[in-house]
């Protein structure tokens, strides 16, 4: 019997369905033991090869791919430049967009005011930051409790419920919401420089806490009326009680916002000009004093949506009751006539790109040239923009100051362009990137400028209704 059935059984197992056989795949769509020896035999190792196998053993795949024909310095003479002093350094942490945001602000500052130096406090308002975001994926769990947990934007959520990237709303709708400190008044820590593990931990409770939110609509969802109305009411509590033990943790980790604090001025000499006690908004107001949220216009350059179009992002911000994403797309020489006039104006701007494309860090630059991976790996690589972003091979990954352009006095073109980086003194350029225009081109993707310098016909699109785009759409994603 019991050999009977085992042989039944074994017998019953070799019988696969046809819906099992789909799943298996197609055997003519795999790699064959004729196709692998048909590859195989198509490679005839050369001296060359032989050299390069014998480097690559050793050596990464970037420093073989250096360009040696492009090994000079390149010139570091630009012809119009915005005033600027220091470099900050956000250390291993994702908050380029918000020391990108603070660099523009502390350029006007530190020139209006003639300071030797100045550094607002980004641990203050990443402070901030961390628990609006905190707000915004909770709130966004109470919008969407009617939703199946597999609905998109659902899973949007509990997959993205905070992080420390950015983007320029960011920066102006937390400073119009709590202003803005020194950073001798809210210094930075060990978390806020090393933010992987505090955000780990915040993300685990958030996503913890959205699931009892969810879970205590769903236990209500057969109530009517006034029953829904208190689940309702007793969600918002479960809320605050979440972001009240995250402020607790953010405390612990990023040290207590200061409501006030004492601040003294000096001029360039070092001398004494004031002392005085301030709020975090009446620093802000005494010594920017701007309209963030009005009077600057988010323009990007991206090839596969329509030109003298706005689009808005969906959950594209960091505060609930803020703005999302707004921007204007533009062709690439469009964007370059507002860059040019704020850098002549001594305007610094707030720049993003895909900096890791053709980086060399020991000369600081972006440059196609620095290396030639086509001679190393035989790969063709000819994509254009537009193909490259909408293969995920490139997108917007970086934010940092926008400071210079070089332009050719005879000829009137760009030759070169210089950011401000966030990663120390002496990383890059003495703290700074400098990029060709060609890499401008290829790379380039966000820029914040002033009204001012924004032609009419742009500032007129803006007046147009936007076309709103999925929060998960791949080239919105945070910059770090």
């Amino acid at each position: 019997m019991k050999h009977s059935f085992l042989i039944f059984a074994i017998a019953g197992m070799m019988v696969i369905p046809a819906s099992a056989q789909e799943r298996a795949g197609n055997p003519e769509g795999g790699i064959s033991s004729e196709m692998i020896e048909r590859i195989r035999t198509s490679w005839k190792a050369t001296p060359s090869d032989k050299a390069l196998k014998n480097a690559l053993a050793g050596t990464s795949i970037a420093t073989l791919a250096i360009n040696s024909d492009n090994a000079a310095m390149i010139d570091t003479h630009f012809s119009d430049r915005v005033r600027t002093k220091g470099i900050t350094d956000q250390e291993s942490s994702g908050r380029c967009w918000l020391f990108t945001g603070l660099n523009v602000l502390r350029a006007k500052m530190i020139d209006k005011y003639d300071l030797p130096s100045f550094e607002f406090s980004q641990n203050y308002l990443f402070f901030y930051d961390q628990l609006e975001k905190s707000n915004l994926f909770l709130q966004g769990i109470i919008d969407t409790r009617e939703l199946p947990s597999d609905d998109r934007k659902v899973d949007w959520l509990f997959s993205n419920p905070i992080g420390d990237g950015g983007q320029f709303t960011g920066v102006s709708n937390l400073i119009t919401k709590y202003g803005a400190v020194p950073s001798e008044a809210m210094p930075e820590t060990f978390c806020s420089n090393n933010t992987s593990q505090m955000s780990s931990l915040i993300r685990q409770k958030l996503r913890e806490d959205g699931l009892r939110l969810r879970q205590t609509w769903s236990q209500a969802a057969s109530g009517k009326g006034k029953a829904k109305a208190e689940t309702l009411k007793k969600m918002q509590q479960m809320k605050e009680e979440s972001l009240s033990e995250i402020y607790r943790f953010l405390v612990l980790c990023l040290g207590e916002p200061p409501v006030s604090f004492t601040w003294t001025r000096c001029d360039k000499n070092d001398k004494v000009i004031s002392v005085k006690e301030y709020t975090p908004m009446s620093f802000y107001n005494e010594y920017i004093g701007e309209d963030l949220e009005n009077n600057y216009v988010m323009i990007m350059n991206d090839p596969c949506r329509e030109y003298g179009k706005v689009y808005e992002i969906d959950y594209d911000r960091h505060v609930y009751d803020g703005h999302n994403w707004l921007y204007v797309n533009l062709p690439i020489e469009r964007i370059k006539e507002m860059a040019i006039a704020s850098i002549k104006d001594n305007t610094a701007m707030y720049f993003s790109c895909d900096v890791n494309k053709f980086y060399l860090g020991k000369k600081g630059t972006l440059d196609l040239a620095n290396f030639d991976y086509r001679s190393l790996s035989g790969f063709s690589l000819g994509m254009d923009k537009k193909e490259r972003v909408q293969t995920h091979a490139s997108g917007s990954s970086h934010a940092m100051t926008l400071i210079a352009v070089d332009i050719d006095g005879n000829s009137g073109q760009t030759k070169k362009w210089m950011v401000e980086n966030s990663w120390g003194p002496a990383s890059g350029y003495k703290g700074c990137l400098i990029m060709t225009d060609e890499w401008f081109n290829e790379y380039m993707f966000r820029l914040v400028v002033e009204k001012k310098y924004v032609p009419q016909d742009v500032l007129d699109m803006l007046k147009t209704t936007p076309e709103k785009l999925p929060a998960w759409d791949p080239m919105f994603s945070p910059e770090l």
